[in-house]
């Protein structure tokens, strides 16, 4: 690995580092209901809120309460989202008169961002009005991240109450977490990407002329807009060529920017990240690197405050940050080896002497990424983007390497608990941290605690649940989709690669990530709703276990810790965390890796 890749990734971590342990302390001083720096701003618009809502703050509810408030909110929202995209073509902001998006897109797309995924299977400039984007795709952004934080605020209430029966209001922490976290970081990050050239209007699109006219393959569409497919099932093109460029514009930066802090990776445009008026500069895109993780890595800082013991927080810090270096480190170094069937071709604009006795690219494998940010830059952003539940991406997943796709698809895999989304990466950690310390516990023959709670029988039942629903929906999926005719004809890469396409986006969609190997043509009916399904059912089978535990927790007394209690603030619990989500992730999807991304670098590497 090159020297600059080490460089990146240590300034990287230092920089977010940095930024995390304030913001954690602030967000815990909000999740407590505490007065904090921003309280005489934003004190009075949490109030309102509350005030018109009718919710009173002090009202607090039992976890099975909480979950069915969260579940009809956002039940109520996907309806929300879903109604303004079917009739989007007779509302106002929409200067391109873009027509009403096919029942299957909204239904997907509804689940998709009220489940904080963003799964599109639609180019945005193509198919959402200016008003769809605002009012139901941002606003979802909020909701969704919002939900994410309180869940977790929950569970950390549910350690640190004891002989409690009720673990928090769920319409005041969505409010709190709405006003006083996401919108603020927002609006800064939204500033500093608009100083970099982010867009940020209302204007119609704009058409210019090219210095010379382009002849290309135009993949052929029905009135929805979904691929034509021919008897194989391969998508039908046609030649076509052009003297103009149509320039998309938008309220971009409003949205891009809860897009990456509330890790929801939904872009306004098809391109995503990798779209110049998304992301113009390498600036930017270390800005967008550091929103996709800032709160996430915050709420560990958070998590530590509000059990009043840092210690618990770093070690869970610790533990995210090894796997993440790791992986980083995993995924850049599979790219800058580049392809050595491309090697062998001597197509390599630098010296073929030197590639002849190389078996990779001299510049590594550039295919899918931009230019402005090169390698180590795509690379660290497919980690970030993939170890959170972000899906947001400045390079083609679809053209890495065998081994540097892999990276993505795994990290997706473990539960995304490598920092993971605003909220469900803490969450999700801290079920496998209930894991280590039950496994830990039956290798002495005690029962297990966890900062100060006893971890019994129906707390691992929901343990499980949470941990097995996921590799269950992606394996069904994928296993189904493989068989039938539908599943198969989205493919457009035969082979190994193609069973590829088709697990990531399970995996995708389970875990609530949203990125693509994008060569699965998944906007049919087929996918929407298969798609919408796993969104749904990956987010709220996790959720309503979490708040379970959160209950049980709560309503159990704190035990003092004594001679026979594991230590779970130091190296042994750290090495023991990461030993189970490596362990648990490894057997889960171990074959499905080897029929994929395994079988297609053994096939690389000995041509």
């Amino acid at each position: 690995m090159h020297h600059s890749a080490f460089f990146q990734i240590a300034l990287y971590l230092l920089v977010l580092t940095a930024i995390a342990v304030p913001l954690g302390k602030y967000m815990a001083r909000v999740l407590s209901g505490e007065r904090h720096i921003l309280s005489a701003i934003l004190g009075p618009l949490e109030k309102l809120v509350l005030r018109i809502a009718g919710v009173r703050a002090d009202q607090e509810m039992h976890w099975k309460q909480y979950a069915l408030a969260l579940i009809a909110f956002n039940l109520t929202g996907a309806l929300a989202v879903y109604l303004l995209q079917r009739v989007q073509g007779y509302l106002p902001f929409n200067p391109q008169q873009l027509a009403a998006v096919s029942p299957d897109s909204a239904f997907n797309t509804a689940i998709s961002f009220v489940t904080n995924t963003n799964w599109q299977g639609y180019g945005g400039e193509s198919t959402m009005s200016y008003l769809t984007q605002m009012l139901a795709l941002a606003v979802q952004n909020f909701l969704s991240a919002a939900t994410g934080i309180a869940v977790v605020a929950a569970l950390i209430r549910g350690f640190s109450r004891h002989n409690a029966g009720e673990i928090g209001n769920f319409w005041a922490d969505l409010v709190r977490s709405t006003i006083h976290i996401l919108l603020p970081l927002s609006f800064i990050t939204a500033v500093l990407l608009m100083s970099q050239g982010v867009i940020q209007n209302f204007d119609a699109y704009q058409t210019v002329s090219l210095t010379e006219k382009i002849d290309y393959q135009a993949a052929k569409t029905d009135a929805q807009g979904a691929p034509l497919l021919d008897k194989e099932g391969k998508p039908l093109t046609e030649a076509t060529s052009t003297s103009n460029q149509t320039l998309p514009m938008g309220p971009v930066a409003s949205q891009e920017a809860i897009k990456l802090i509330g890790t929801n990776g939904g872009g306004f445009f098809n391109a995503n990240s990798a779209h110049p008026f998304e992301n113009p500069t390498p600036f930017s895109n270390f800005i967008q690197m550091l929103a996709i993780f800032v709160i996430p890595a915050g709420l560990c800082i958070s998590f530590g405050s509000m059990v009043r013991d840092m210690r618990q927080g770093w070690a869970i810090y610790a533990t995210m940050s090894i796997l993440f270096v790791a992986f980083a480190f995993v995924a850049i170094s599979a790219e800058q080896a580049g392809n050595p069937a491309i090697s062998a071709l001597h197509i390599d604009p630098s010296d073929h002497a030197q590639i002849a006795a190389s078996t990779a690219q001299a510049g590594g494998n550039m295919e899918g990424k931009e230019t402005r940010f090169g390698i180590v830059a795509s690379g660290l952003f497919a980690t970030i983007t993939t170890a959170a539940s972000c899906g947001a991406v400045n390079a083609m997943h679809d053209s890495f390497t065998p081994l540097g796709g892999m990276v993505p698809m795994v990290l997706m895999q473990l539960g995304e608990v490598v920092f993971g989304g605003v909220g469900s990466g803490l969450y999700g950690m801290l079920i496998f941290a209930l894991l280590a310390v039950f496994i830990a516990g039956l290798m002495i023959g005690r029962t297990p605690e966890y900062l100060g709670k006893k971890i019994e029988a129906y707390d691992m039942k929901m343990v499980s649940i949470a941990i097995l629903v996921g590799p269950l929906l992606v394996l069904a999926g994928t296993a189904i989709s493989v068989m039938v005719a539908d599943g198969k004809a989205g493919i457009a890469n035969p082979g190994a690669h193609g069973f590829s396409e088709i697990l990531y986006a399970f995996v995708s969609a389970t875990n609530n990530n949203g990125s693509a190997f994008a060569g699965l043509s998944a906007n049919t009916p087929y996918y929407n709703l298969m798609l919408g399904i796993a969104m749904w059912f990956g987010r709220f089978l996790m959720i309503v276990p979490v708040l379970a535990i959160a209950g049980s927790l709560a309503a159990k007394k704190r035990l003092a810790p004594n001679a026979g209690t594991l230590p779970t603030h130091g190296p042994l619990f750290v090495a023991l965390l990461l030993g189970t989500v490596i362990i648990v992730g490894a057997l889960t999807y171990i074959p499905a890796l080897a029929l994929g991304p395994v079988v297609e670098h053994l096939i690389m590497i000995a041509q």
